[in-house]
Formats: structure tokens, sequence, C-alpha cells
């Protein structure tokens, strides 16, 4: 499993450019000091370190005691932070909304009563101008201040107006919080439950949308209304396989950004999210031109500057690029092709270790086992399925299970009969106590148990009686989730025509669904 440091510091040195650490050893010389020679001294022996090792940095730094070390790492972090503070980003709204009231306080501080406003005044238009209602409010508030402490006499009725525009900014501040909250408690819904899984987790999740749902929602215009409006609106979605909403309402996000795509290096993390969620509504709805131009989109803007220098920005779009990109493999049935984006996915979630969440490591251990197995390469699918098996984590239960559910497969198409008994009471055990079965689960297993033992003639009419039960749930919109992670139809198909790799049924279906779609248009 990946080595993930959670020593802060070393974690923040780590994502330094060079640029930034030049410009930390400039700072600290020119405010030197015996204590900043040990912070240098501690920053290169870090620098240098592959992994954190405390030990080792101890053994390897002389003039560095352990009873010390507590305190020179927090002077360090606080040292590095201040060097990065002073490289000015221009473009980057937060930091000048942060300097401009620093300053408007300075004034303020000198007496320069009418200078301060007139800051404030520049700070409001540029808050306003780019939908920064909480800068707006900080504004407003510091502008009441003033006012109700000096005789500025600067405008008339500036109490009225000021008073308006502070009940304004609240109602909007108001609204938007419910909305953010409401996003975010349908996301951690999902994390806890999964998919609804029947009518009464459709009853739960429709109730609970519809309770923390503020009134009035529908009508507000404003830039962070409708984009937590429509990220709820998605989030309820999914959470109910309604693919078809789902994709509506990522489009209404993304849409959102072209309409003001200023917005887009405001909100950057918003709208690559937004981009990601768009990709994986066409996935679901297996409509591959759209997914193959929002991917074309998504790869032109990776190469932007917006994300070339900001780290962050980089990762997000490394991790969302190459999940679409496995999935368009996926639609296409192109898997061996596929598999030509392992060595770099392999080098980048190296480099990214200390940074990627573990649910993102998961995501993509899975697609990569997916892509060996339906090119054939059983073995080097149950590799990395072992990598999510033996991965005691709490997250994605539901990866974990259907992780253990292509781990059985993968060893029942390579013969190991001998397995086979133990590896279903595991898999079994695992998602009953997780309380994950599905309909389409019970009968794969219900399938594997009754033929582990049978003979390659005996097994014909077992395949025939599963895919035609399968085939039948597969308009059930509960059951969506399973043919999603796992086409064990294609797998079928390709066991009843006798063809070695499960590609290549997928290619010939995807094929014979491009040809009937040029057909009709």
């Amino acid at each position: 499993m990946p080595n993930r440091s959670t020593d802060a510091l070393f974690q923040l040195i780590k994502s330094l450019e060079k640029s930034e650490k030049r410009n930390f050893k400039l700072y600290v010389q020119r405010n030197s000091s015996s204590e900043n020679l040990k912070i240098v001294q501690l920053f290169d022996a870090l620098d240098k370190m592959e992994t954190y090792d405390e030990n080792l940095l101890l053994s390897k730094s002389k003039d560095l005691k352990k009873q010390q070390l507590s305190n020179i790492k927090a002077h360090l972090y606080k040292q590095i932070l201040s060097s990065l503070r002073l490289i000015k980003n221009e473009n980057n709204i937060d930091i000048q909304l942060h300097e401009m009231m620093d300053h408007a306080r300075i004034l303020y501080n000198k007496g320069l009563y009418l200078q301060s406003l007139k800051m404030l005044d520049r700070m409001k238009e540029l808050a306003r101008a780019n939908n920064q209602v909480t800068y707006l409010l900080q504004v407003l508030f510091f502008e009441k201040k003033i006012e109700a402490l000096h005789i500025t006499r600067s405008m008339t009725d500036r109490a009225e107006q000021l008073t308006l525009d502070v009940d304004e900014t609240n109602r909007r501040l108001v609204m938007v919080s419910k909305l953010s909250n409401l996003s975010l408690l349908l996301y951690s819904w999902y994390i806890k439950n999964g998919h609804a899984r029947d009518e009464n987790d459709e009853k739960e999740i429709q109730q609970f949308f519809d309770q923390h749902y503020p009134p009035g929602a529908d009508e507000a215009k404003g830039f962070y209304e409708r984009l937590y409006r429509y990220q709820s609106y998605c989030w309820y979605a999914f959470i109910r396989q309604d693919f078809l909403l789902y994709y509506r309402y990522t489009q209404k996000w993304v849409e959102l950004f072209e309409k003001e795509p200023f917005m887009i290096e405001v909100e950057t993390a918003h709208y690559i999210k937004g981009m990601h969620n768009l990709m994986g509504a066409h996935f679901d709805l297996q409509n591959y031109t759209k997914l193959k131009e929002a991917l074309e989109t998504f790869e032109a803007f990776s190469q932007s500057d917006l994300v070339i220098n900001n780290h962050n920005n980089r990762i997000q779009t490394f991790v969302y690029l190459n999940v679409s990109k496995i999935n368009k493999h996926f639609m296409e049935g192109t898997f061996t092709e596929g598999l030509q984006l392992v060595p770099y996915i392999e080098e980048k979630l190296k480099e990214y270790e200390i940074y990627l969440d573990r649910h993102r490591i998961l995501v993509f251990y899975y697609k990569i086992a997916s892509l060996y197995f339906g090119s054939g390469h059983y073995e080097q699918a149950i590799d990395y399925l072992n990598k999510i098996i033996n991965w005691k984590v709490d997250l994605r239960t539901d990866l974990q299970c259907y992780s253990r559910l292509l781990h059985l497969i993968a060893h029942y198409e390579l013969g190991n009969f001998q397995l086979l008994e133990y590896l279903f009471k595991s898999v079994y055990r695992f998602m009953a106590k997780m309380g994950n079965l599905s309909v389409v689960e019970e009968e794969i297993f219900r399938f594997l148990r009754r033929t582990f033992h049978l003979s390659p003639r005996q097994l014909k009419p077992e395949f025939a009686k599963l895919l035609e039960q399968l085939k039948q749930l597969q308009a059930n919109r509960f059951e969506t989730r399973a043919f999603a992670y796992l086409d064990i139809i294609s797998w079928l198909e390709s066991k009843m025509d006798n063809i070695p790799a499960t590609e290549i049924v997928i290619r010939q279906k995807f094929l014979s669904r491009m040809k009937r779609k040029a057909v009709e248009d």
C-alpha cells in the first residue's frame, strides 16, 4: 500500500515548487538568526527525504535535538507559509480582497477615514464583480463601524443604503449557507449509505431532500446559490440512480461557469468537479459522443496555465481526466488499448501519494483491475484487486464489495476451483455484513455456488439461464449499480459464444450501437 506520511511539515515541503523553495531560502536569509539557521538545516534534511522518518532525520542532523524538534518544526512551518504569502498571485481574488481589506484597516488606524472608505468602495466593486458575498459582508460591516463612530459626511442617506445592502447580503448568505449545507449533507448520506437500493431507500432520500431544501431556493439568481442548488440536485439524482436528472444538473453546473467564464479562475475546483460529474453522467447514460466532446474540452483545460501553475488543480485534473479516459475505453471495449494508460497513472499515483485521499486510489485500482479483466489478463487483475481487498479502510464499501466479486470471477476464469468455495463464502459473508446484496448479486452468487464444480459442457445451459435472469433485471433502476461496476452481461455473452476476452463482446456492441446511431442521425 502507498506510504502515506501524515507529517504536515513534510507534506508542505514536498508540495513546494523549485521557485518557492528558492524564495523561502531568500526570505530566511533576510531575517537571519541562529534559530533560522536550524530551520534551514531541517528544511534541507526533510527536502532530501523520500518518506518521513524521524529517527533517520535526527541521526543525520546532529545539531537537532529531539526535545527541540517539535518547536523547530512548528517555527519552520510558519516561516514557509510566511514566505509563500509574499509571493503574490495577482489573479487570486481572495488574496486581492484580503490585501485591500488590510490596506483599508491600515488607513483607518491612521485616522484617514475617507481614504479607508474609498478603499472599501473599490473592494465592494471587486467583490460584487466576482460574486464574493462573504467578503462583501465584511466590507459592509467595516463601513458601518466607520459611519457609526465618525462623522465622515461621505454621502447622504449612507446609513439607509448600508442597512439595505447588509440586509440583502445577509439574505443571500443565508441561502448560500443552506444550499451548501444540503449539498454536503447529501454527499455525506451517499458516503454512509451508497445508492438507493429499493423504494424504501428512495423514499428516505426524498424525505431528506424535501426536509432540507430551503424555501425560495428556486428563485435565487446569484452564482453561488445556483451552484450549490445544482450540486444538491446532482447528489440527489445520483443517489436515486436517476442518471438523466443527474446529467441535466451536471450540465447546468458546467454551463453556469461557461456563462460567467471569469468564475472558472475564482472557483477552479468547483469547475473541475463539475466537469468530472458531467463526464461521469455521460458515461452512466452511455452517451459516447458527448463523453468524447467533454473529455476533449477537459483535456484542453488541463493544459491551461490555470492548471499547470497550480499544484492542487494539476492533481485534481490528473485524477478526473484519467478516470474518464478509462471510462471511455470501457465504453469502446478497448480494454487492451486502455492498459497503455497504466504506467503513467502508476507514476502519478506515486508522485501524488501524499496528497490523494484513499478513495481516489481505490477507484484507480478498481478501474485498472477492470481493464486487465476485460482484456483477459486475469492474474494482473487479481493483483490490483488484492490491493483493494487487503487495504483495511472504512471507505467505499461498494468498491470493496465489487472488488471481491470481480476477484472471485477472475479466479473462476483461471480455473482455480480449489479456491472458489473458500472465496465464495468469504465474499458472501463480507457483502451480507455490509448489507450490500442486490438482486443481481444474489443471482450471481447462486450461479457460482451451483456451477464451480461443473464441467465446461455442463456450464453452457447455466450461463444461458443466468444471462436470461440478469437481462430481465437490467431495466430495474435499483439494480443499475451492479451493471455499472461490472458488465456481467457481456462476460456471460462471451462465455456463451466461447470468446476468450470480454472486451471483444463489448467492442462489438459498441460498434453496432455507433453504426445504428449514425443511421438514425
